[in-house]
């Protein structure tokens, strides 16, 4: 959990951890197309607006950070890469949310919020 100041408030976020369908291209760049939150929703990703390294938002882990558009708004998708070269797992993909829409799945079931 993160918190982050928003002028007088603060935000208390919550990584959860989500299924992307992605393409990759004939260069090897990864396009990621539509994320599924825990509780089955698809939100399919409008457009990618920019990509970069991640290293230091991702506490430390090597990763990158995507700043995709979901139905009209701008929002941070971001992929945690492991550095296990025995495995197949190559990495996860995580939204940050506030902990009141990454609650409970019956929270998840009432939100009308992207995330």
């Amino acid at each position: 959990m993160k918190t982050k100041e928003t002028g007088k408030k603060t935000l208390h976020t919550e990584r959860v951890y989500v299924k992307v369908n992605s393409t990759f291209d004939y260069i090897g760049y990864c396009m990621p197309k539509s994320i599924f939150w825990p509780d089955g929703r698809e939100f399919r990703i409008d457009e990618v607006k920019d990509y970069r390294p991640a290293s230091m938002l991702l506490d430390g882990k090597n990763g990158d950070c995507y700043t995709v558009v979901v139905r009209g708004e701008e929002r941070f998708l971001y992929f945690e890469r492991f550095c296990d070269a025995d495995s197949a797992r190559i990495g996860r993909w995580y939204v940050e949310c506030s902990k009141k829409t990454a609650g409970t799945q019956n929270n998840l079931r009432r939100s009308h919020h992207i995330f």
